[in-house]
Parts: C-alpha cells; structure tokens; sequence
C-alpha cells in the first residue's frame, strides 16, 4: 500500500505542491478516478484526476463528489484563499502540479504507484511476486521459485513440499549454490531458456543434492526477465506446463510494472539527490520532499571496480542501494559519472553510516571491487560540502590510507582497502581523517602554485633534489616530534648526533628559525604540502648525505 505521502514526495519531483489538510498525508491510497466530462456521475477513487479542469474550486467539487483523499489539478496558480479553507474544512488535500507536466505523465505516475501499492486480501499487492509464486505453485502441484537473469531468487512459494537440499538453500540464500548453477550451465539450461519460450525439464543431479525441476523462461516481448521454476520428478503434463508458461507470462508482466514504478521512483529520487548535492535553491524543502530529516545527514560516496564491464559494476552498485521503495530505504541516491552517492541520515556518529555501507557491500559478488568515503555531518545546506569531504575520503580509500589520526585510539575500521580489494574493510570517514584531507587540499594548492615557494622549506625541497640529501624530511621529524632529539632520530631511524649534525647544515642551506613558535607552525603546513608523508617510515634506511 502507499500513502499520501509518497505521493507528495514523487511527484514533488515535477514541481507538484500540496494544500489541504496535513494530517491527510498518512492516508492510505487504494484507487484512482479520472473526471470524465461526458459522465453525469464522477467514478470513486482516492485519487481524483482533474483532466480537463481549470478551476480549483470546480476540481475540489468534483473531487468530493468521487469521496477522493486527494485531488491533483494543472495549474501555474495557487488555490485561492476560500479554496484553501473549504479544503480544511472538509478533510481533502489538493495536489497542484505545474503545466509544464502532462497528464500522461501525472497519470502515469499516479496509476503506477497507487495500483502498485494496492493490496489483495491477502494483505499483498496484486503484483505481489510471492502471492504469485503461491498461486503458480498450486496450479503445477509444486513448491515454484522465481529467479531474475542473475539466478538470483526474488520470490519463492509458501508450500514447500517434499523439497530438495539445494532449495532449501537457495530459499536460504536467495540463490542457487555456485556449483549447481555451474553444472546447468554446462549442462546448456540457461542458454535453452534464453533460446526458447517453452518449459524445459532438468533432470535431478543426486550428487549435488538437486531433484528434478522444469523451467519457464520470464518473457516480455523478446525481452528475457528470468525464469520460473518448479520442484518435479518428472517432466509435466500438458496442463500443468500451460499452467507454468501462463503463470510465467503473468509474473514478467508484473516484473516489468515493478521495474517501471521503480525506475520512475529511481529518477525522481535522483534529480532531487543531485540537487542537494549541487546546492539546491530551497535545500530544506528538497529534503522534505525525500522524507530526509533537516538534521545530521551524511553523504557516502561510493566507486565500484571490476576487471572487466566497469560499468555494469557501478550500475550494479546503484540497482543494490535503491532496491525497493524510498520509504523502505535510509537513505537517498543518484549515479553522477562513475560515483554513486547517498545521502543518510544518522546524526554526528558516524558508525550507522560505516555499518550500512559494510552491510551494502555484502550484498554485491565477491569479484566486485569498491571504494567508500563518509562526509561529515550537514543539515541540507550543508550537503555539498559533506559531498567534497566524501569525495576525498573515497580517494583517500583508494590509496589505503587509515582511517583514524596516528595515535588516536578506537578507530572505526580496518585499514581501507585498496581499489582492488573486495570492500571487506570500512569505509573512510571524514572524522577519522580530516587531517589528511586538509593536507590533501594544501598539496592540491601547493600544485596549482599558489603556496609561495621562497621559503625555507622550498630551499630545502631543492637542495634534497639537487644533492640526494634528506633534509625536508628531518626537519618534518624534528617538527613532529616538537624538538626531542631522541624521538625524531627514532622516526628518522639514525643516531640522535646525526640529526644534530643534519640540522646545523640545514641551517647552511636555509634559514630556519626553529625557535619561532609561528613559523614553526608555517613549516610544518608547507612541509605537508610539499612532501607527501609515505605511509610507513622506511625500514633500515642506511645514511644518506649529510
């Protein structure tokens, strides 16, 4: 079922505002009537389509007549204010959508989501997929399941039956184990299903566990959707195997207007997403409009990699986070280039975001390689900048750096993995690391040439490349280790005199006035950004140049 409020967020999406009566938006929708002005009685319906009407206060009048929640009207103005009262006054809300959409489109909108979201007497949906595996089941007389291109199971029947080990543990795992699918694979199951439209026997393969089984392919059009399956010893007689092929014909319809309803959900989502992300003109409401809270949003950024179809990978990655309906998921999300982003609301701590994203990765093959950054908390206004900090944590992922300030205990992860690795570690989150974002940024400002480079350390960057010494790096030591002679030469991995040494003749090369507290500060920032620290201080470092 849907309510009100879905309604209102979707199709906020093409600039459609509410009036009426707030407390109407929790009103469940069943049904959908469209003003017909040739008929003397309007149809009912929750929904009332106003086509044809250019008044607000005719579209309201006729919207009563159909006993409608809600009333959607064409229209550039606002109701006036009489309008607005007798909505109040009579429980009704008006949906006024700008004319610029079309009510094909209203339509279609409309119809999809309501219809989608009625329920049967069951308690599910007509194109619930479950309802429809239960009623294929008692027709072929055994336990069916309902698998999508990947062989993956996306509905299955209540009645089990007699079954075998290997339902049992695709039921359990929602797919088939890698070695059956392998053997019908070589077995050529799968190709005679992308071949065919007829049912097809497989026998049993005891050794793996697999009983019998016939199987339909998920057609609409040409269009392969996924196959039916159902649990048999025997191939089927002609009445049961018309029975599967119809049922197969009835779940790709409803494969295909769940698919639909999703992309258009997907779509809307999207456009609003990117306009948070951007910096939308009214964030707060944009937000609104995608049942976000006004507080403690975090943006994720996600980049999925694979050895081969990159693409599919990342498109992959976008089909797991938006599977299912915005009010069956935390967050919000769109694909802008190669990067998916999510915006998730889970407050200033950051651990609801790294366990969703470690629970997200899990769900994708193990071939798949990702990356993750974590911005920083925002409320809407904010979320561009949570966007850049999760941009640059997912660098930060790439290149493995780790993910809490050295010497800070409790850190949220493992350190990151690697572009390559399967995403088993957690994500990069900006609290963790926003020391090395910072130098990040400072490098990237040292790059463009606008970090002055007559400076000491400048001088001492030239000398280290013209003459092989190490003296940026020692002074780097002596810094970080606030002037103790016994820690830097540790870090350095040399004798406390030979860092003494070393300083004195940097004093040569450069003028270096260690005993200024500010420019102490100034060159360790210009030291950041003029020499990457590596990520482990070189082992057994023989002496260098003095």
């Amino acid at each position: 079922m849907i309510n009100l409020d879905r309604l209102v967020n979707v199709l906020g999406g093409y600039g459609a505002r509410l009036m009426g009566a707030e407390g109407l938006r929790r009103r469940e929708l069943r049904s959908v009537a469209m003003h017909d002005p040739t008929d003397d009685a309007p149809p009912l319906g929750d929904a009332f389509l106003a086509v044809g009407v250019d008044s607000a206060a005719e579209a309201v009048r006729l919207a009563e007549q159909a006993r409608a929640t809600v009333v959607l009207l064409r229209s550039a103005a606002d109701p006036a204010d009489d309008v607005r009262e007798h909505l109040r006054a009579r429980g009704l809300a008006l949906l006024v959508v700008d004319p610029a959409v079309s009510w094909s489109q209203i339509s279609g909108v409309v119809y999809g989501l309501v219809l989608e979201g009625r329920e049967t007497e069951a308690g599910r949906g007509p194109s619930d997929l479950f309802t429809l595996a239960d009623t294929v089941a008692a027709e072929v007389g055994g336990p069916v399941t309902i698998e999508d291109r990947s062989s993956r199971v996306v509905a299955y029947s209540a009645s089990q039956g007699d079954t075998d080990r290997v339902r049992r543990a695709t039921v359990i795992d929602r797919r088939a184990p890698e070695e059956v699918r392998e053997r019908l694979d070589a077995d050529g199951v799968f190709a005679g299903l992308a071949a065919s439209a007829e049912p097809r026997f497989v026998p049993g393969v005891p050794e793996l566990g697999l009983g019998g089984r016939t199987a339909a392919p998920i057609r609409v059009g040409r269009e392969l959707l996924g196959s039916l399956w159902v649990v048999c010893d025997a191939p089927l007689d002609a009445g049961r195997s018309r029975a599967l092929r119809e049922g197969a014909h009835t779940v790709g319809l409803h494969m295909l207007r769940a698919r639909v309803s999703s992309d258009l959900e997907r779509q809307v989502e999207s456009e609003s997403v990117i306009d948070l992300l951007e910096g939308s003109a009214d964030p707060a409401q944009t937000a609104g409009r995608l049942g976000l809270p006004a507080t403690g949003l975090r943006v994720i950024a996600f980049q999925a990699r694979a050895r081969t179809e990159p693409e599919a990978a990342i498109l992959h990655l976008f089909e797991l986070v938006t599977t299912g309906f915005g009010w069956s998921r935390p967050g919000r999300s769109t694909l802008l280039g190669t990067t998916v982003y999510t915006v998730l609301p889970c407050g200033d701590d950051p651990s609801p975001a790294v366990e969703w994203v470690r629970s997200t990765v899990r769900g994708l093959p193990d071939q798949l390689g990702v990356a993750a950054g974590v911005g920083g908390a925002a409320d809407p206004s904010e979320l561009p900048a949570s966007r850049q900090e999760a941009d640059e944590c997912l660098t930060l992922h790439g290149r493995g750096v780790r993910t809490a300030p050295p010497g800070r205990s409790g850190a949220r992860g493992a350190p990151a993995a690697g572009p390559g690795s399967p995403g088993t570690a957690g994500p990069v989150v900006y609290d963790d690391v926003w020391h090395a974002v910072l130098l990040r940024r400072l490098r990237l400002v040292a790059e463009t040439g606008r970090l002055p480079t007559r400076n000491p350390v400048a001088e001492l960057v030239r000398h280290d490349a013209a003459h092989g010494t190490d003296y940026a790096r020692t002074l780097r030591a002596w810094l970080y280790a606030h002037g103790d002679l016994g820690r830097a030469a540790e870090e350095l991995d040399l004798h406390p005199n030979t860092v003494r040494y070393r300083l004195r003749r940097m004093g040569g090369v450069a003028d270096l006035p260690l005993d200024a507290p500010e420019a102490r500060v100034a060159m360790t920032i210009a030291l950041a950004a003029l020499v990457e620290e590596p990520s482990a201080p070189p082992a057994g470092r023989g002496p260098g140049p003095a």
